[in-house]
């Protein structure tokens, strides 16, 4: 089993509350999930109103599938993200028996 980590970290220039980054978060977290039939959840900063960390997960029996899944997730965050993607990492886990 091959698990994917895709770390997304945000800067939202303009925002005053946490209310209005719940709805970034949750318009991306929604888009990603439809998308990609991925696991999505906030993973950092919480409390911080400007900044924004999203950890997406996926897993498939081959490298490669996982690797272009978390591709094009980050393709697609970077085409229709609102916020500034400031970072972002992947990283792949492997069962070798």
């Amino acid at each position: 089993m091959i698990i994917g980590v895709l770390t997304l970290e945000f800067r939202l220039h303009g925002n005053r509350s946490l209310k209005e980054k719940r709805r970034v978060a949750q318009s991306l977290k929604q888009k990603l999930r439809n998308t990609f039939n991925v696991a999505v959840a906030e993973v950092e900063g919480m409390d911080a109103h400007q900044k924004l960390v999203l950890g997406v997960v996926t897993t498939a029996n081959e490298t490669a599938k996982v690797e272009s899944r978390l591709a094009k997730a980050l393709s697609m965050v970077e085409a229709i993200s609102p916020a500034e993607l400031t970072r972002c990492g992947t990283e792949i886990f492997s069962d070798s028996e």
